[in-house]
């Protein structure tokens, strides 16, 4: 009775996978599609954990073993859950970056793999779940790639540094030549007093001699 009720527990027992919505290239990403080997279908990279585990370091496994090409692993993208052989299956999935030379050689179940834009990549996959949720998901790859290899623009800056090493606010400029011309026209008027008073000064003394002359010639 155990052996029976175990062996139908089994038969029904969740299946759980993970695997990697993986690019390559950074201007133009392309998006990895791998075809198995015994049911000649094309398929997003994926496959069982192993006893203990984790789903992250599965998907990272499996994606390196389908592609050939080592990952670094990046945000978890969401999930995909049907029924296969009339048990429950759920594969999570994360973006991945591949290296740009593979450094290992595909794996027996996996005959080929293709590096394709998203658009063929959809097309190129057999199962219709997988192309709706690449269709979901591989447009937010595809920005998070962008956004991180974008070049950063520069800006603008106040205090930035001309030809001669100066800042803006460090150069002299000389004045406009109308406010020269007021300068010295204010300065030419502000000495003719002073001039004036001289002049008086010095001539006063000079009249006063000449009458007491002409006094003292009488």
């Amino acid at each position: 009775m155990k052996k029976k009720k175990t062996k139908k527990a089994a038969v029904h027992s969740p299946i759980f996978a993970a695997g990697g919505i993986v690019t390559r290239g950074r201007s133009q990403p392309v998006f990895a599609v791998v075809r198995l080997r015994r049911q000649k279908s094309w398929v997003l990279p994926k496959g069982k954990l192993n006893r203990n585990e984790t789903a992250l370091a599965a998907a990272k496994r499996e994606a390196i073993e389908e592609t050939g090409h080592d990952m670094k692993v990046h945000e978890f993208l969401g999930s995909l859950a049907y029924t296969t052989s009339g048990r429950p299956k759920t594969v999570r999935f994360w973006r991945m970056e591949a290296s740009r030379k593979p450094v290992a050689k595909l794996m027996k179940d996996v005959s080929a793999v293709r590096w394709l834009p998203l658009a063929r990549a959809i097309s190129k996959l057999t199962h219709e779940r997988e192309k709706e949720f690449l269709a979901r998901v591989g447009p937010n790859a595809l920005s998070h790639v962008r956004h991180k290899h974008a070049p950063a623009r520069p800006t603008a800056h106040a205090d930035k540094p001309r030809g001669n090493g100066k800042t803006a606010a460090s150069i002299e400029r000389p004045a406009p030549r109308r406010h020269v011309a007021k300068a010295v026209r204010i300065e030419r008027a502000a000495r003719r007093p002073v001039h004036f008073k001289l002049r008086a000064a010095c001539t006063a003394p000079r009249q006063i001699v000449q009458a007491l002359w002409r006094w003292l010639g009488r």
